[in-house]
């Protein structure tokens, strides 16, 4: 195995990171676990295709991007706070909604990015790995510090108030409802910028990249927690920190497997594996606690 491999499990770490981050915004901050995550994800790579390959601007397109994931996140919260369904049917209903969207988006199952401008070309290095890793970090640390100033913020405190107690924040006047429309439409617009840079970093889009992918934010999640706690920290950056550190050692744990010979028929069963013991370790940490 050459540095090249784990340096590309490594790169894919970051690029999903800002959907483990989406995934902890949502299942953290508000206890909603959102299957949203798996169309918005796909609809941050199909708007990204289809607008790269009318040669729009790269950073234009990444807004443009973002935008389409917050609409999706909208649309769960505004189901789940004006209709009153329960927010994983919510999220069902948005996440096969939006597999019609983004076929519509795309116009065909598989997008390829052949001569086409994207963002990791915006920083010229002979080497594409080196500027796949400056661009990656830049963007990933941007959105760490954003989060950071906003969860620090009244509005942000609010937010998490909302999740750890909603009937106390209601009592004090917060509309909780606005609450979490707001941060499902974040959650999503990250994780939608994930799979925009995730479309790019591999190449083309695809109607079934975003299939299962809540599976790997919350595997990721659940890994940051884990070294969060062996930090014996507890403040928002490492949390924020400890979440992108979860999702590079996910990626890293699944490069492993394939590298000693893993049929990749399995991945997904796999995946969940790893999930599922992350989760029962925790677990049975907690019971010996108690």
């Amino acid at each position: 195995m050459s540095v090249e491999f784990f340096l590309t499990a490594f790169l894919q770490g970051l690029g999903y990171g800002c959907l483990a981050l989406g995934v902890y915004l949502s299942l953290r901050i508000f206890n909603i676990p959102d299957i949203t995550t798996d169309g918005s994800f796909t609809l941050g790579g199909a708007v990204t295709a289809l607008f790269l390959t009318m040669h729009f601007n790269p950073v234009t397109v990444m807004f443009i991007s973002i935008a389409a994931g917050m609409l999706a996140g909208t649309a769960t919260g505004l189901i789940i706070t004006r209709l009153k369904i329960q927010p994983l049917l919510a999220g069902i209903l948005t996440m096969t909604a939006l597999y019609s969207v983004n076929l519509a988006v795309m116009g065909r199952s598989n997008i390829p990015l052949i001569d086409t401008p994207d963002i990791f070309k915006l920083i010229p290095f002979t080497n594409s790995l080196n500027s796949n890793l400056i661009v990656l970090l830049m963007v990933v640390f941007l959105i760490v510090m954003l989060l950071f100033y906003l969860l620090r913020t009244d509005f942000g405190i609010a937010m998490r108030a909302t999740g750890n107690s909603e009937q106390m924040v209601r009592a004090m006047g917060v509309n909780t409802n606005r609450m979490k429309v707001t941060g499902l439409a974040l959650a999503n617009g990250l994780t939608a910028l994930s799979g925009y840079l995730i479309t790019q970093y591999q190449g083309f889009a695809d109607i079934n990249m975003g299939l299962g992918i809540v599976i790997s934010g919350l595997g990721s999640v659940m890994i940051g927690e884990a070294l969060l706690k062996r930090w014996i920290k507890t403040s928002i950056i490492y949390s924020l920190i400890a979440v992108i550190a979860g999702s590079i050692a996910f990626r890293l744990i699944i490069a492993v497997a394939l590298s000693i010979g893993l049929n990749p028929n399995y991945l997904r069963l796999v995946t969940a594996a790893i999930v599922l013991l992350i989760v029962g370790l925790s677990t049975a940490k907690k019971r010996n606690n108690q």
